[in-house]
């Protein structure tokens, strides 16, 4: 099951545009009503890699298999929304099922574009949406600390969960999100099961009008990437004006379109990238002749665990692997050059997977 980043912001953010040019697909609403995305929408975005064609000229397949992350559309959030305003508890909760959120934000001046508080404040946004958010879950986390301490003299897990309750509690007073915390393992395994939406990674999406990308932003963006080392988020910027264009043009055109712009790749492959290393996601290859594929894994998953995520039966009877790194796999074009110089090497149940690694499994049943 691909790993899933969630999209949030107010209304008229250009959320829904970046949406629509992340799954490639033309907008099929009107972008200036607040409540446009009735119900969540989702796509399977491919991540991209440019190692997967250099695999494939080496081993000569036509078939090659990027990795994928789910991107879930929310609607437009507002004032409220943690007391049902809106669509307010129903996208609340949606939220709660994604594995990080990307908050995009407005940094763009268009008077021809509807603020629902009238002026463009990137930062006053976020704190709007924050709270809503931290009100949801200090509901939820409220709830969970009445039932642990009811429980905490005749049960030992209840108990010690009622302190790392407390303190995020106090933290929620003061408006500190879960995920800027120094919470323990210990902590984190007891916020486990509430799926706190404060406590998941967090990407800031400053959405910049296009003619501030030649310069990579503007003062807008800088405040907001400034706001995110505060609450321990991260923050990009990009133009969901020049996205759309993109997914429009030719591909010889989308190259000179890029090319005027300074542009090395489309920022919706940047935020792809951001939102996987955001979710501490790598990616490792098998390559054979029927195709190259990527499959895509925690950081720190050892060879079994790795081999699991292709078939379960991989991970019960895995015997070894043969692995090649990634640069010497190109370096000595393929498996065979690989073997005949000794890069080709035997990892057992220890071996902690690589970004990048080329691997082939052995397994019994």
């Amino acid at each position: 099951m691909p790993f899933n980043c969630g999209i949030v912001g107010l209304p008229n953010v250009g959320k829904s545009t970046l949406f629509n040019a992340l799954t490639q697909t033309q907008a099929a609403q009107a972008a200036n009503y607040p409540f446009c995305t009735i119900d969540p929408n989702t796509g399977m975005v491919s991540v991209p890699d440019k190692r997967l064609k250099i695999l494939q000229d080496i081993v000569k397949t036509e078939r090659v298999i990027p990795t994928q992350v789910e991107i879930v559309d929310i609607a437009g959030l507002v004032k409220g929304a943690s007391k049902g305003e809106g669509k307010g508890n129903a996208f609340l909760s949606a939220i709660k099922t994604v594995d990080a959120v990307l908050h995009v934000v407005r940094c763009f001046e268009d008077g021809d574009v509807i603020h629902v508080d009238g002026s463009v404040d990137p930062v006053r946004d976020i704190e709007i949406i924050d709270l809503e958010l931290l009100l949801k879950d200090e509901e939820t986390l409220k709830q969970a600390y009445d039932r642990s301490k009811k429980k905490s003299s005749m049960d030992k897990d209840a108990a010690a969960r009622v302190p790392t309750y407390e303190k995020v509690l106090a933290a929620f007073t003061k408006l500190i999100p879960a995920r800027a915390l120094d919470l323990t393992d210990e902590e984190q395994k007891h916020l486990a099961d509430l799926h706190l939406i404060t406590n998941k990674k967090m990407l800031f999406v400053c959405n910049i009008a296009d003619s501030d990308i030649k310069a990579g932003g503007n003062h807008h963006s800088k405040a907001v990437q400034a706001h995110a080392a505060k609450v321990g988020a991260k923050a990009i910027v990009i133009s969901s004006k020049i996205e759309a264009e993109l997914v429009s043009l030719a591909a010889d055109e989308r190259a000179m379109f890029m090319e005027d712009l300074g542009l090395t790749e489309p920022g919706v492959d940047t935020l792809v990238r951001a939102g996987y290393e955001l979710l501490g996601l790598q990616t490792y290859f098998t390559a054979g002749v029927k195709e190259v594929r990527a499959w895509q894994i925690q950081k720190g998953f050892t060879a079994p665990k790795a081999a699991g995520v292709i078939h379960t039966d991989f991970e019960k009877g895995f015997i070894r692997a043969e692995v090649a790194a990634y640069d010497d796999f190109v370096k000595f074009k393929g498996e065979k050059g690989c073997k005949e110089v000794g890069k080709l090497r035997a990892e057992g149940k220890d071996y902690i997977v690589q970004d990048g690694d080329v691997m082939h499994f052995l397994f019994g049943k």
